[in-house]
């Protein structure tokens, strides 16, 4: 029902703009026939506030995945470059806490690993609301960030890499089968920050998924039910995740196109020395407004690779 009640509203704003459209041309040839400028000047600012719309309404149209309209987990993970890899991961998790917050998602830090000296070595944050994971699949991918490092006592330039992971949040169980007798549950005492409570009670849960080697960690609720359902939650979407990846890599072997994604294949560059430039290598999008990019401002790249998508 929430999924046909989306679409009606789709169809109602196309409708209204098709409207708009007829009346703004009975308007413009009204202002023809009597050499009306004030009201072309006016037709003028509705057309290019309509085209405006007309914008926005085709690029939703591009999330037509199947998933695309669910939430999405997002996880980074540190890649090479010590340190600064560490710092790097924590940057990018403020980056995407930031674009959430800006297009008002819920998001939520459920799982952290510190860094030994500084940063994070992953993190897995939820975020929630309509069409989560349909803009954030295109974060997935290796992100490499070249700069002067603030932890050489040389100030050498450094290049470090995170690896990003988007899933759909799966909410249905009957969405993918996991057998009981496939999982390994251990538990142990939360690292991280969250009071007496957390750290001084096994509360802290990892999970291991047999058959697919995929291992799972929460130990920011407070309670281990807690921490467990979350887990079983991002179990859920990282099997789903691998599923479309497969899929996916088996269409692009057979259009010749495959590509490991590992550190030496980077989605993404950010360049903050000796210039500031952030290039998308898959949409060939790039901006030298780089503090804008690490702040949030991440919609042109999400735009730019979808439409990139279009035919693939």
């Amino acid at each position: 029902m929430a999924r046909i009640s989306a679409l009606h509203d789709q169809t109602d704003h196309w409708r209204a703009m098709a409207r708009q459209i007829d009346e703004l041309w009975s308007l413009f040839e009204l202002a023809e026939a009597d050499q009306d400028e004030t009201l072309a000047a006016d037709i003028q600012r509705q057309a290019e506030e309509l085209e405006r719309c007309i914008d926005e309404r085709e690029f939703e149209l591009l999330l037509a995945g199947p998933y695309d309209h669910h939430s999405a987990i997002l996880a980074v993970h540190a890649g090479t470059g010590g340190v600064d890899s560490q710092d790097w991961t924590e940057m990018m998790l403020r980056m995407y806490l930031r674009w959430a917050e800006a297009h008002r998602y819920k998001a939520e830090v459920v799982d952290t690993s510190e860094g030994e000296e500084a940063g994070i070595k992953s993190a897995t944050v939820e975020i929630t609301g309509r069409d989560a994971y349909g803009y954030l699949k295109s974060e997935r991918g290796v992100h490499r960030l070249v700069r002067l490092s603030p932890y050489d006592q040389a100030h050498r330039r450094h290049t470090s890499f995170a690896l990003v992971e988007v899933m759909p949040e799966i909410a249905d169980d009957s969405e993918v089968e996991i057998d009981p007798k496939d999982l390994r549950i251990d538990t142990y005492r939360s690292t991280g920050a969250g009071g007496q409570h957390v750290n001084k009670t096994e509360s802290a849960v990892r999970i291991t998924h047999i058959p697919s080697g995929i291992v799972v960690t929460c130990q920011n609720e407070r309670s281990q039910m807690q921490n467990r359902d979350v887990a079983m939650k991002i179990l859920r979407s990282k099997l789903v995740e691998k599923r479309l990846e497969e899929q996916a890599e088996e269409q692009a072997k057979m259009k010749g196109e495959y590509r490991a994604a590992d550190f030496g294949n980077a989605g993404r560059s950010y360049v903050l020395h000796p210039y500031t430039m952030v290039k998308d290598n898959r949409s060939g999008y790039e901006t030298s407004n780089a503090q804008a990019v690490l702040d949030g401002d991440l919609d042109g790249f999400i735009q730019a690779y979808l439409k990139s998508t279009i035919g693939a």
